[in-house]
């Protein structure tokens, strides 16, 4: 089987070298301090790519360059035809013919592989279901991080913006890095809580509430509640099956009040045969996601 190479980029770049859908060699990451989130929020688009590229190309070596038989990448946003049609949480992809341009820069830096550009949260569903040996199941995945990501394959047509659900009627509820009102994100983002609780980082919001704090505690009902709403209008429309939640900031995550709301809104008995589980992060299930998904889309 031919080498991919995966790529994920939300609050960094991570970038590995797969074979057989699984992780090879080390990690390359952007920027290496891992304790910076929003290192890529100010960079040109132009800049990024070229992040991307050098990540790959230093994990394609010139010794295995021609053994990799396809790129993937994983971004967050509207991904169609390889060009961002929007990104809230990096606006500066906005419009970027980003599989093109990366392509360009690689084939100029010796790597003539294919390169396929997916959804980042898609990708973690696809590498979900490699990794769990279950890619003839529907799996559908949240992601907790700066955004919500919402993940699913098998890939089916449409944006598929879950994190942009609407689950509350309250006009004050404008936080949504998409100037959207009412938005999944717009409660549970990491940036939407920022905006909201100008006196507290939102870790400091779940500790506050843990210690009794009423006005925070308040909050992470709403939290709880709003990801409740926005998974069981996915089992309204799609059905039930197995929803996963990962993401860098799952520890904000209490499963047991998330299925205590979950039964008071899924009341159908043809709907209820649904299930719940929590992932730690683990940015090699994107990369994974992100090889596989564009060794099926190149047909390598």
């Amino acid at each position: 089987m031919a080498r991919t190479i995966g790529v994920v980029m939300a609050e960094r770049v991570v970038a590995g070298l797969l074979e057989d859908h699984k992780l090879t060699g080390e990690l390359r990451q952007y920027p290496t301090d891992l304790g910076s989130t929003d290192g890529l929020i100010e960079l040109p688009s132009d800049e990024l790519c070229k992040i991307i590229c050098d990540q790959v190309l230093a994990v394609a070596t010139p010794e295995i360059a021609a053994e990799v038989g396809a790129v993937g990448i994983a971004l967050p946003g509207i991904v169609r035809n390889g060009v961002i049609e929007d990104s809230p949480n990096l606006p500066q992809l906005k419009g970027a013919r980003i599989c093109d341009q990366i392509a360009t820069t690689l084939r100029a830096g010796g790597l003539q592989a294919g390169v396929a550009v997916f959804n980042d949260a898609d990708a973690v569903a696809a590498g979900l279901a490699a990794t769990h040996g279950q890619l003839d199941r529907l799996i559908r995945v949240w992601t907790i991080g700066n955004g919500i990501g919402f993940g699913r394959y098998p890939y089916a047509e449409g944006p598929w913006e879950g994190g942009h659900t609407t689950v509350t009627l309250d006009p004050k509820e404008n936080y949504c890095a998409c100037g959207g009102r009412g938005h999944l994100e717009g409660i549970m983002g990491h940036r939407a809580m920022r905006l909201r609780f100008l006196d507290l980082e939102p870790e400091e919001v779940f500790a506050t509430a843990a210690s009794g704090d009423k006005r925070c505690g308040e909050f992470v009902s709403l939290w709880h509640r709003a990801l409740a709403a926005a998974t069981a209008t996915a089992i309204h429309l799609e059905g039930p099956g197995k929803f996963y939640f990962t993401g860098r900031d799952i520890g904000r995550l209490d499963l047991t009040r998330l299925k205590e709301y979950m039964w008071q809104m899924v009341k159908m008995s043809p709907l209820q045969n649904y299930s719940l589980e929590m992932l730690p992060e683990n940015p090699t299930i994107g990369l994974i996601g992100a090889g596989a998904a564009a060794e099926q889309a190149l047909k390598c």
